[in-house]
């Protein structure tokens, strides 16, 4: 897959729109990860290094096309003024745009970093509206797209902005790509995907198309509920090379059982290349931590090539320990996944076409 890279292209004197993925976990109006944030720094440090002025896009939360206090980006405003600070070159100037950058509501960062308010106050986004698209591009001259974790949504700053700017993939979005693209591009032997978490109507028919290439498919957390048995059987019924492995849950359904435990354990540790999406349980409860923490460290142990993303499985492995034990850790987990089953996603085709 050939993206086209910021290396392909010269940003001096330009205004860039750089999407980022800033839909990052606040409590109480401050941010418990910044994760994400930090991952865009290298591209937002590249195109200023250029001269370049950039133009900061993004998304936080659900607010359903309404303007809500609780999902403005000033949190966010604020922690990247910081971190570019602390970079030692840029002088934090946190505002409200004064100009409203032609319609838009925002804030100054510094001197050539702006940041919109979040899109989704717009319909017009989740819709990709054609229209919003445009407005948004005539803010500047080029597209970058930093946001890999939301690139599986085909909405206006996604894959709209793409249709009227020359565009390029950010650093970070070009590294999950090609770093996922190992495990669909000749991966070691034997290849074991491990799902869990929830939202079972869209990950249970994923283990259809991992199950045509992979050796095992271990499932675990809420897919293996009786509610979801009708797609179980579903799924069971293809004629697959690979074994597909439901877990079984302890009372209560918070948790994977102990033989459970010990056969996913063996394969995980066997594994020439394993992807974990998804906890075995509700890992947040002391209780009911068992089944997740022995996963986590079954792939620590495992000497293959090792990738986990989403974000309850890389908070677990945090939880744990143990997350500096994995080869490679993905910030999408819809993202992710898609990209495994589909080879492909709305923001790389918009990208790439």
């Amino acid at each position: 897959m050939k993206l086209p890279k910021l290396a392909d292209f010269a940003f001096r004197d330009k205004t860039v729109l750089l999407r980022l993925d800033l839909d990052i976990p606040l409590k109480d109006g401050k941010i418990e990860d910044d994760t994400r944030i930090k991952e865009s720094l290298p591209t937002i440090k590249c195109l200023l290094d250029q001269q370049a002025k950039v133009i900061l896009l993004g998304h936080l939360g659900r607010p359903q096309g309404k303007v809500v206090d609780e999902f403005k980006l000033s949190p966010v405003a604020e922690k990247l003024g910081k971190l570019l600070m602390a970079n030692g070159k840029w002088q934090m100037e946190i505002r409200q745009l004064a100009d409203k950058c032609q319609n838009f509501a925002g804030y100054q960062i510094s001197e050539n970093v702006f940041l919109l308010e979040n899109l989704r106050f717009d319909s017009r986004e989740e819709s990709n509206d054609e229209i919003f698209a445009r407005e948004l591009a005539q803010l500047g001259d080029f597209y970058v797209d930093e946001a890999f974790a939301t690139s599986h949504r085909a909405h206006a700053s996604i894959v709209g902005i793409p249709k009227f700017l020359p565009h390029a993939a950010g650093l970070h979005f070009a590294s999950e790509v090609e770093n996922l693209s190992k495990i669909i591009e000749n991966p070691k032997k034997p290849l074991v995907f491990v799902i869990g978490g929830v939202k079972p109507e869209t990950k249970l028919p994923m283990v259809v198309d991992f199950a045509k290439t992979a050796d095992w498919v271990l499932v675990g957390g809420t897919l293996v509920q009786s509610s979801s048995r009708q797609r179980r059987d579903k799924v069971q019924s293809y004629n697959l090379k690979c074994k597909i492995v439901y877990g079984n849950l302890t009372h209560g359904g918070f948790d994977i059982d102990e033989i459970s435990i010990r056969k996913f354990s063996e394969i995980i540790k066997n594994a020439g290349t394993v992807v974990w999406n998804g906890p075995m349980g509700k890992y947040e409860g002391e209780k009911w931590e068992t089944g997740t923490r022995k996963i986590a460290e079954a792939m620590a142990s495992c000497l293959g090539f090792k990738v986990v993303g989403g974000g309850d499985t890389i908070a677990a492995l945090t939880k744990f320990g143990l997350i500096d034990k994995m080869d490679y850790v993905s910030t999408g987990g819809g993202a992710m996944l898609e990209f495994l089953a589909k080879r492909t996603l709305p923001g790389i085709e918009a990208l790439t076409n």
